[in-house]
């Protein structure tokens, strides 16, 4: 996938923001799913939480997150010591979006007693108001350590009926979908595989379930990486946002990838640009703060998931 800037301006860009970067004591963290040349000055890219997780354990003093606002709230949840920036302070998840935590309160006192299972695309607020969180890799898991009784699962309905199929266990499941794996349809699969008929097909586990189930292999961003780099197949048919494109070419420049859909392209995470990232290091804005009491209950909600991790 080539930059969406010509040369001269990624290197120029590239530039301040590496002196930038140096005078500010910042680290920048990039999700999978970002612009290339996001991708290419970030000092990490991977998952989201993931991402969190790396910058906490850091000694940087300033947080730079290329990717959405539950995100870059994960980052500030888990590191409150840290100025965590958000580039383009309008790259919201459509997703996320769909649950908010006053709706949940209402939900959870419908079915007494259930235990809520947050996707990590959520807000902090949303994260607060539940039991445990997972994240795509880890959600069958997270599922398996719980006790008996009700679960909900928000707001991924689609990565709620993937859970369910593995584990066995029978589920509610918020009406919340991620637009761009939402529109994945299975004669779109059909369609590509027609032209490439020796192409295996890997999936993320938010696409629907006529997607999955013409799947080679369901998989995390991180995890289709990882499946890819382990095979002996040449040639994908890849079905999550075109953004893994750049790191799979960096990681298997041999093997071919073919885009499952043309619309698998998110808005906002390609909202963030370098220029943005250049400006948010120079003037230290948007800054995302998450209210002390929310951070602490949203923090437990992920920390019993890395227990049982």
């Amino acid at each position: 996938m080539q930059y969406t800037i010509d040369e001269g301006q990624f290197r120029t860009l590239a530039a301040e923001i590496k002196q930038l970067k140096q005078d500010n004591k910042a680290l920048i963290v990039a999700h999978f799913y970002q612009r290339p040349e996001i991708q290419d000055v970030a000092d990490f890219v991977g998952d989201s939480l993931q991402l969190s997780q790396l910058a906490a354990k850091t000694d940087a003093e300033i947080i730079v997150f290329c990717g959405v606002h539950f995100m870059a709230e994960s980052a500030a949840i888990l590191s409150p010591e840290k100025l965590v920036l958000l580039p383009e302070e309008h790259a919201g998840c459509p997703m996320a979006n769909m649950v908010d935590a006053e709706s949940l309160r209402q939900r959870k006192a419908q079915l007494s007693g259930c235990q809520v299972v947050c996707y990590v695309n959520s807000s902090a607020a949303v994260k607060a108001e539940s039991d445990i969180c997972c994240t795509s890799s880890n959600a069958v898991q997270v599922v398996k350590s719980l006790l008996p009784g009700e679960i909900l699962f928000v707001p991924d309905q689609n990565l709620g009926s993937y859970v369910e199929e593995k584990v066995g266990r029978n589920m509610y499941f918020w009406p919340g979908y991620c637009n761009t794996h939402d529109h994945l349809t299975r004669e779109n699969i059909l369609n590509v595989r027609r032209q490439h008929p020796n192409a295996e097909v890997i999936v993320h586990p938010e696409c629907r379930k006529e997607v999955r189930q013409e799947a080679d292999f369901i998989g995390s961003t991180a995890g289709l990486i990882n499946y890819v780099q382990k095979s002996s197949v040449q040639e994908f048919i890849v079905g999550t946002e075109s953004g893994i494109l750049h790191q799979l070419h960096k990681v298997c420049c041999s093997k071919e990838f073919y885009l499952a859909s043309e619309q698998l392209v998110c808005p906002n995470m390609k909202s963030t640009t370098l220029s943005k990232v250049r400006d948010a290091l120079k003037n230290l804005t948007p800054h995302i703060l998450v209210e002390k009491e929310t951070r602490l209950r949203a923090k437990k909600a992920l920390e019993r998931m890395l227990a049982c991790s």
